[in-house]
């Protein structure tokens, strides 16, 4: 595993590991920082660490993880990420979040030049979400119950 972090870790990865909880997420991403923007300022995530291999992060009670391409690179997916090059992460899957204010997402997306999926609306599910894509590509469906 490549990092480019200087100084210490956040904490030690085994202590993480185990606070984890029973499902998570990791996406890998070009660019940490330039996805943590996004998280942060458009979706209202609170990041718990950031450095330029690594991010941990909150939105609205759900945890996940955010990984560097570089710190795959001694990864058996490694090569698929390689492979990707360019390409949009993330279709077929969609990331839900309910607890999200869906219409300030969108409100906050539009500003930042994000792409928006689908704009916010009411949906039979019961819930009012806007579909929003992060900078690889991964797509968020946010919102709230109706």
């Amino acid at each position: 595993m490549t990092m480019k972090r200087s100084g210490s870790a956040w904490m030690p990865a085994d202590d993480y590991g185990r606070a984890m909880p029973t499902f998570s997420v990791n996406l890998l991403v070009r660019d940490v920082q330039a996805s943590v923007h996004f998280y942060r300022d458009i979706l209202g995530a609170t990041i718990r660490y950031s450095d330029t291999d690594f991010a941990a992060l909150n939105l609205a009670g759900a945890e996940f993880i955010l990984h560097a391409d570089h710190t795959y690179d001694h990864h058996p997916s490694y090569a698929r990420i390689q492979a990707q090059g360019a390409a949009l992460r993330g279709t077929g899957a969609e990331l839900r979040v309910t607890g999200v204010d869906p219409d300030a997402v969108q409100a906050r997306a539009q500003a930042a030049g994000a792409t928006i999926i689908q704009p916010a609306a009411d949906f039979p599910h019961g819930w009012r979400d806007v579909i929003v894509a992060d900078p690889d590509g991964y797509i968020w469906a946010v919102g709230l119950p109706r």
